[in-house]
């Protein structure tokens, strides 16, 4: 008796498949291959639901203790139709403790970016402080949770580091080496400008809030990729989208688009203020934005379950294939109108959507999606 065998489901390229899934791993997959046999749980797509490898969300806010920007996993997570959320810094070595501990009570697999001040993100200036970046700490901490902690988040915007311009990030840089893990690095406000931000990432680092509409916006006046930008790209520098509140711009991602500078992840920067009054509201509701611009299905979805998946380095998550998790989102790719709005108030209408209709964690938990936090107003039944 297998723990898990999904009927029918909907590959994004229209083949219809079978899963089965045991011991949290995909065992098989393709046309009928469960035919005949039987599982302790089942699920008959007919056909008509899509189903992908579980969406990853690589950017969030999600350690419920933090004092600014905080969510609960699951509500970002599972509930949303998302797998695997990572935090993005909220903690740094005096708390990720805690956090680890947290955590583990989750349906939803959770990851965490390691802040470089000790504090994580206490205030909005944790960086403006250069003692709070303890090399000893973080490096203990890093190999406490190692597994847990998948990268190092350093925020360099004028708000953050205060006077210190661009020493944070050199001090991120030689904490790096010591531990091999990717840098995720936060642009906003200058100073320090982001030319100078770019040139010390190397292959592996990740720039989020890739398309915000600030001033260290990778865009030049022309409309034109900077070429900092450009040579960060061509060194192996991962662009993530990281939403957020105030961090991207329908206008700058068409820009960006149309110059072929497509992100390599689509991320939420969710937390529970902008995912209950917007403009973020889900993963989901951030991949719709991509449709509306024009960018394929298929690159979307690649931008939240294999991309992320190789760019995070979470070696078995991201592909529907034999000896993967058995983590899988289910969804409906509608042709429908939706009216989204980016972080600057301007309005796209999309005439397609990805609606998330179930989130299955290591073949075992299931999930159906709330249509109230996944932003939606019908809901879809699925029989298990």
């Amino acid at each position: 008796m297998y723990d898990l065998i999904i009927r029918q489901g909907k590959l994004i390229n229209g083949d219809i498949i079978d899963i089965i899934v045991n011991h949290g791993r995909i065992i098989d997959i393709g046309p009928a291959v469960a035919t005949g046999l039987n599982a302790n749980k089942e699920i008959n797509l007919y056909g008509h639901y899509h189903i992908s490898a579980g969406w990853i969300d690589a950017h969030t806010h999600c350690y419920p203790q933090s004092p600014l920007y905080f969510d609960d996993p699951d509500l970002i997570g599972v509930a949303s139709g998302v797998t695997t959320v990572v935090d993005a810094g909220s903690t740094g070595a005096d708390d990720i403790d805690h956090f680890y501990t947290t955590a583990r009570k989750a349906k939803t697999h959770v990851y965490a970016f390691l802040n470089i001040a000790r504090t994580g993100i206490r205030n909005q200036n944790e960086l403006a402080d250069l003692t709070q970046i303890d090399d000893n700490s973080l490096q203990d901490a890093v190999k406490r949770h190692a597994g847990f902690v998948i990268g190092l988040k350093a925020r360099m915007s004028k708000s953050v580091v205060g006077e210190n311009g661009l020493q944070p990030l050199l001090k991120a840089k030689m904490m790096q080496q010591k531990n091999g893990l990717p840098l995720m690095v936060h642009i906003g406000n200058p100073p320090p400008n982001l030319e100078e931000i770019a040139d010390q990432l190397v292959k592996g680092d990740i720039i989020t809030h890739c398309f915000n509409g600030k001033p260290n916006r990778i865009l030049d006046n022309e409309g034109d990729l900077k070429p900092a930008i450009q040579r960060a790209i061509e060194r192996g520098i991962i662009l993530d989208v990281g939403h957020g509140t105030e961090s991207f711009s329908f206008r700058i991602a068409e820009q960006a688009i149309r110059s072929a500078a497509y992100p390599h992840m689509i991320s939420s920067d969710i937390y529970q203020r902008n995912r209950m009054g917007g403009p973020v509201y889900s993963l989901a509701i951030v991949m719709n934005k991509f449709l509306s611009m024009g960018v394929s299905p298929e690159r979307v979805l690649s931008c939240v379950t294999i991309n992320a998946a190789n760019f995070l380095r979470l070696p078995r998550k991201g592909r529907l294939e034999r000896g993967f998790d058995g983590d899988i989102t289910i969804f409906e790719l509608k042709n429908q109108h939706i009216e989204l709005v980016d972080a600057e108030g301007e309005v796209r209408v999309g005439t397609q959507q990805f609606i998330p209709i179930a989130a299955i964690v290591s073949g075992t938990d299931i999930v159906v999606a709330d249509p109230i936090v996944t932003n939606r107003s019908t809901h879809n039944d699925i029989s298990v």
